[in-house]
């Protein structure tokens, strides 16, 4: 077990473990020009938010957020959930480590049953996984990541986030904890004021380079 202060590692899903954030915004750039939010940059803006929170900002009529449902199931269930290069070893790394790992994601239970479908041993990696649905408050309200602490048992203080999004990564500072942005999805410049240290995507980070934030 290390002696270290940092005991624990929050990792947001999309973007970080998973390679899917492209193929959203595709999904979701094709939702607005089917119902038009009017919303600038509407693929970009909703990351991090939950689905819940998303039909009910931008989608006026049940009728709407019906089919924009079904459609997101759908792509969910075709949909490839890759892992990114390095992924898994850093978990294994951190585990042998003695740091507890948590997913904090902004997806559904029904998104995370296809995710398992195709990754059976997903679970095994994590000691906690909070999930869109258990949370009141999306992103960037820091709920989740304090409810993720909570689980392991562990002081925030004493955690990393490691979030691709910018409503993540101020989440992720918010609720106290330090905190990685990874340039997956935003550029540098854009994630640079919202985070305590920067890599390229999760193969550049080590049990060593988090323990040393």
């Amino acid at each position: 077990m290390t002696d270290k202060a940092i005991k624990g590692v929050l990792f947001d899903l999309d973007g970080v473990l998973i390679d899917t954030e492209g193929t959203y915004t595709k999904f979701w750039e094709a939702v607005d020009r089917r119902f038009p939010t009017g919303v600038e940059g509407f693929a970009q803006v909703i990351k991090g938010s939950n689905l819940h929170n998303i039909l009910h900002t931008y989608f006026p009529t049940e009728e709407i957020r019906e089919q924009v449902t079904v459609m997101l199931d759908q792509f969910q269930r075709d949909m490839q959930y890759n892992y990114f290069p390095g992924a898994i070893k850093l978990l294994d790394e951190l585990k042998s480590n003695g740091i507890a790992c948590c997913i904090v994601t902004s997806s559904d239970k029904r998104k995370m049953e296809s995710l398992y479908s195709q990754h059976p041993d997903f679970s095994s990696h994590f000691d906690a996984i909070i999930t869109g649905n258990m949370v009141n408050e999306p992103k960037p309200s820091p709920e989740c990541f304090l409810l993720g602490a909570k689980e392991l048992g562990i002081d925030i203080n004493d955690c990393v986030v490691i979030e691709d999004s910018i409503n993540g990564l101020i989440a992720g500072i918010a609720s106290g904890a330090r905190v990685i942005g990874l340039a997956t999805t935003c550029a540098r410049e854009a994630i640079a004021p919202h985070c305590h240290f920067i890599a390229s995507d999760i193969s550049d980070i080590t049990t060593k380079t988090i323990l040393e934030l």
